[in-house]
Parts: structure tokens; C-alpha cells; sequence
């Protein structure tokens, strides 16, 4: 008996849905040694957060310039991977303990503008 043409097929489907649903899935890549977003944009870490804490100090108009890589209000946390709760209520990803932030000023994929701002932003370091 032939097996019916689905009997393969369907199993790689289910496979595959599993893999793109991973709860453990990192929120973000490395990129050239540094963490980006979905997006390929750059992600920053910034000195006046306190590692580990749970908290980001970087709020408000600080927020607008450096949004925070966010986090659904479910999302699983694993490994170095983990949330922490903004003063607004939402989440945002933290890695290793250190909340990650976005750039408004970069535009494109690759760009890293915001390393140095200040003397206390800077990419986000993979290692």
C-alpha cells in the first residue's frame, strides 16, 4: 500500500510551526558582535540602568529617543533572556539584566549612531 501523499507533509508542517512558536526563541540576533532587533536594527544597553535590578531608568522623553526592545506581557523569559516591567506597565527585554533600547536617530539595519551617546549608551555587545 502507498502511503498518502500527506503522511510527510504534515508532519514537517508541525515541525515547523513548533519551531517559529518556540517560547525560548531570543527576542533579538548578533549581528557584527552586537544584539539587533527583529527589525536589524541595533540595540543599545545604557549605563544609568543598575544590571539586574529589574527597573530602567530610562523613561518618559528618555523612552521617546531610546525605545525599549518590548516585550509581550507573556513572554517567557530563558537563559540570559529576561523582562522587566517599565513604569508605563509594559515589558521590555533584558539580557543578562540589562534592559535593551532601540535608537531613534538610526534609520537603517546596521547603523550604530547612538554608541558612545552621552558617554552612556552604547551597542549592545554580544559575549
Amino acid at each position: 500500500m502507498k502511503p498518502h501523499p500527506l503522511t510527510f507533509v504534515l508532519p514537517a508542517l508541525l515541525l515547523a510551526a513548533c519551531a517559529a512558536s518556540d517560547p525560548g526563541a531570543a527576542p533579538a540576533r548578533v549581528a557584527d558582535g552586537v544584539w539587533v532587533g527583529g527589525n536589524g536594527m541595533t540595540l543599545y544597553v545604557f549605563d544609568k540602568d543598575v544590571a539586574g535590578s529589574g527597573r530602567s531608568a530610562c523613561n518618559g522623553a528618555c523612552a521617546a529617543n531610546w525605545p525599549p526592545l518590548a516585550a509581550a506581557a507573556d513572554a517567557p523569559a530563558g537563559g540570559d533572556w529576561t523582562t522587566i516591567r517599565r513604569d508605563d506597565g509594559s515589558r521590555q527585554w533584558a539580557w543578562r539584566g540589562r534592559p535593551l533600547y532601540f535608537w531613534s536617530k538610526d534609520t537603517q539595519p546596521g547603523q550604530r549612531s547612538g554608541d558612545g551617546f552621552n558617554q552612556v549608551w552604547h551597542v549592545a555587545r554580544a559575549g
